[in-house]
């Protein structure tokens, strides 16, 4: 038997400025842009050479979820984006306008740094050991 995490779905505020911060500022690929109708889309964007896990950018659609944008995690690091190559991907995102809230550091497992979103969700940019 063989399981993944196929998708997580990021609560956003908009999807022209999630999709465009993600492919722009993140580098990630615009997997799927499909109209659902009524104001819904199915838009799904992906780290490039990610082969599973993609993430579901999900526009806000009432006060509850507009009020979870930016706060998925509560504060804490939410998702972890690993790398091959940690320096080209932090001096990339570093040129395009990535907000990152300390010093790259060197731990046990890696080589990190921690970043924020265009709605201020905590990542890990990681190369592992």
């Amino acid at each position: 038997m063989q399981q993944f995490i196929g998708g997580v779905a990021l609560v956003v505020a908009d999807y022209a400025a999630a999709i465009a911060w993600y492919t722009g500022v993140a580098g990630f690929e615009l997997i799927e842009d499909i109209d659902m109708g009524e104001g819904k889309r199915w838009v799904v964007v992906a780290p490039r050479g990610s082969k599973e896990t993609r993430l579901l950018l999900a526009q806000a659609a009432n006060d509850t979820q507009r009020a979870a944008v930016g706060h998925q995690a509560g504060g804490r690091v939410f998702l972890f984006l690993h790398t091959d190559d940690f320096w080209r991907d932090y001096e990339r995102m570093k040129g395009a306008g990535a907000t990152f809230c300390e010093e790259p550091r060197e731990e046990p497992y890696g080589t990190v740094v921690v970043f924020e979103d265009l709605y201020g969700n905590r990542w890990d940019l990681i190369q592992r050991k």
